[in-house]
This record gives C-alpha cells, structure tokens and sequence, in this order.
C-alpha cells in the first residue's frame, strides 16, 4: 500500500502517454474534488496528503483519519496540472478506498457488537509487510482491538497443540512464563471441544478460543464451563470466519471477545471518487 511517484504507469517504451494527451494544456491549473459515494470510516487521509504533497499537488483534506463520512461527503480538495490530477486519481483513491474500507468494517463490527463481547481482530499480523501498517491502523480507526489482550501473553494455536501432543502438555509447557495471560486455541481436534474447554480451564487457561465459527460449539463450550464451575477463571474468545452480520446472534451467546478476521481485512473498498471541478489558465 505504499504508493510513491516513481510508481507512475508508463507504456512499454517507457513514454508516459499523458505528456503527449496533455501537451497542450499544460499550463491549466485543474481544480478537483475527492469525495465518497458511500457513508463510512476514512483511514489513509494523513499517508494522501504525503503523496499528494510528493506530487507537487495542492491539497486541502476536509477530514481527517477516523472520522465518520456521510454519503456524497468530501475528503480531499486538490489541485494540479492535468497531468498531475490525472496521476492523482490513480495513486490517491486506492490508498484511501482500501484502508477506508477496513475502517469502515471494523467500525461496524464494533456497532453491532453494542458493547456486549470485545471485537477484535488480529488477522493484520498474517498481511505483508508493505501492507501490514496501514491495515494495522485502519482496524485500529475503526475501533477494534488489534489483540486479543492488552496484557502480555503467549498465544496456543492449533499447530502448538499438535506439537506438544495435547492442549494439556501445551499448557504445561508455558506454565513458567509468568506475567502472561495463556491463551489455547480449541478445534475439537484432540477430544470433544467441551472437553477440550474444561481441561484447558483447568491447567491454566486464561482465556479459551473457540475456533470453530460454529455458535453451537461456543454454547456448549459456556454452558460446560458454568457447570464446573470454571466460567469465572476464563475468558470466552470466538472466531472463524464470522460474517459481520452474525455479530448480534453471536453476542447474545456467553461470549467475551470476538476475534474477526477476514470480515474486516477484506472488506470491500469504500467507493472514492475524484470529479474535477474547475480548468483555469
């Protein structure tokens, strides 16, 4: 997602095509409005204005990151050569569009949770590099918690499980790491996911993963735990591809955090536009 001028598309000859399109209107000075077609989060407003400025364009951004924008809003008001605002259109509206669109999704997660389990999403550490940032800060603007803590831990997955050959040797395996929050991660990979709850709670667990994105399984998970009496030494973590939309079921289940992943990270662009709006001499 790190745009930069030097990224400029160019024909195969290595002739930018625009200097001949707009050889004669070099000297026009081109007013333009970027706005969105759609109400949402922005993200990327401060990384636009960076490559705007690289550019040698004017801009005036109207918002700032993590604000709300309604339908039809403006973002950005720039000017430039033709050229220029032309690039601009090219480089500036995808930056905002796609980390927008996170934004956008993970506020909306955040809304439809209505305060009753913790949102997150943690799948950001799994992007590339060069992308890794700004999706960071997108899920971040939205309001979503990047982990699945605050507090220092040590993190199970499934593979750590297969390794050490059980979720009990797992546990045992860290029990030294003092100062950090267990986290395990459960399948019903080993045994019955009620099972696998119950002796994770027992050995140490401070929270547990229901990772099945099954409703059923987190249901029976809580009611077994309330049963053993081990409810209150445990947190209850849901994920597995949970639609946006399952949030309000989801939450009226006994659970604390929900870790959302692809919901929020593959979110559709917000629809960003760039109309010009005035050529003058």
């Amino acid at each position: 997602m790190r745009n930069e001028v030097r990224s400029v598309p160019r024909e195969p000859d290595g002739i930018d095509i625009r200097d001949a399109i707009f050889k004669n209107l070099t000297n026009k000075r081109v007013r333009a409005v970027i706005w969105t077609k759609q109400s949402g989060t922005v993200s990327g407003i401060g990384r636009m204005i960076e490559i705007a400025k690289e550019m040698n364009l004017s801009i005036q951004a109207t918002v700032r990151d993590g604000d709300d924008v309604d339908e039809g809003g403006t973002i950005a008001i720039i000017e430039g050569t033709p050229k220029e605002i032309c690039l601009a259109e090219d480089m500036l509206i995808g930056l905002v569009g796609k980390t927008s669109g996170i934004a956008t999704a993970a506020r909306r997660a955040v809304t439809l949770a209505g305060g009753n389990a913790t949102i997150v999403s943690g799948g950001w550490k799994k992007m590339p590099n060069q992308m890794k940032e700004e999706i960071r800060e997108a899920i971040r603007l939205g309001g979503s918690g990047l982990r699945i803590t605050e507090h220092p831990f040590v993190y199970l997955d499934k593979n750590y499980v297969r390794m050490f050959g059980g979720i009990v040797q797992a546990l045992l395996a860290v029990r030294e790491l003092e100062g950090r929050m267990k986290v395990i991660q459960i399948r019903g990979e080993t045994e019955p996911i009620v099972r696998e709850a119950v002796v994770a709670a027992e050995h140490g667990a401070d929270i547990i993963m229901v990772d099945t994105g099954d409703i059923d399984d987190l249901r029976s998970v809580s009611s077994a735990l309330f049963r053993e009496g081990l409810r209150t030494r445990v947190k209850i973590a849901f994920g597995g591809s949970i639609p946006l939309e399952e949030i309000p079921r989801i939450v009226e289940a006994d659970v604390d955090i929900l870790d959302i992943g692809r919901a929020i990270i593959d979110a559709p662009m917000l629809d960003i536009r760039l109309d010009v709006e005035g050529v003058e001499d």
